[in-house]
């Protein structure tokens, strides 16, 4: 058994977890503080201890989940789920908290997500393929969020990957489709990205907050 120090405390990981259905018998046990952020990756427990920046992640993540939340809501496509949510897949090998992601009701009536039930009640993971996920690059997440989700979500048949990196000016903001060779990224028109899982365009826009401090909007026609 090994043990981690974070900022919720240690965690232990268990010698038995060395596969996938191990990993998420563990993580939904009261042994893994419901604050950790664990992933299964690469075939094995990524830990990430970094604190998130407030204003080129937190705050990126929220204005996307706000903006595209409130969408599907209003045209009734189905539910976007923000950071929290455990997504696990067996095809890909991975298990792991997307900054957001979007399962639509299609994909739900298909079959191709489902909602797992936890012990104690209550649903507590997604198993399958969503129709969209969210990342948004911090400085210690650029491999795992780069390459090894890049392929991760790609062998997920997950139809769009949007990364985000806002570090520096002006932020980059991509959205990726599936295709059967890997991720390409959408053409930008006049800064616009066509969303087929939305049905709709969408633009990154930096500004500055009445502070002077970093603020984001993410447009949509």
């Amino acid at each position: 058994m090994s043990v981690v120090f974070t900022e919720v405390g240690e965690i232990e990981i268990p010698t038995w977890v060395t596969d996938l259905n191990s990993f998420r018998r563990w993580v939904h046990s009261l042994d893994v503080p419901e604050d950790a952020k664990v992933y299964w990756l690469d075939e094995k427990v990524w830990v990430d201890m970094s604190k998130e920046q407030i204003f080129t992640h937190i705050r990126v993540k929220g204005e996307i989940f706000r903006i595209i939340a409130a969408l599907a809501h209003d045209l009734d496509l189905g539910l976007v789920l923000q950071e929290g949510v455990f997504l696990s897949n067996d095809d890909a090998d991975i298990g792991v908290n997307p900054d957001a992601l979007f399962v639509s009701h299609e994909a739900r009536a298909a079959g191709r997500v489902t909602y797992v039930r936890g012990s104690e009640g209550g649903h507590v993971e997604i198993q399958g393929t969503p129709d969209m996920v969210l990342e948004v690059i911090s400085r210690r997440s650029v491999t795992k969020d780069t390459q090894i989700l890049f392929e991760g979500y790609w062998k997920a048949g997950i139809p769009e990957y949007w990364l985000v990196d806002a570090r520096k000016s002006p932020p980059r903001f991509d959205i990726y489709r599936h295709t059967d060779d890997g991720y390409v990224a959408t053409r930008r028109r006049d800064g616009w990205l066509k969303s087929a899982v939305f049905g709709r365009q969408f633009r990154f826009v930096e500004s500055k907050d009445r502070f002077g401090d970093p603020a984001f909007s993410l447009e949509v026609r």
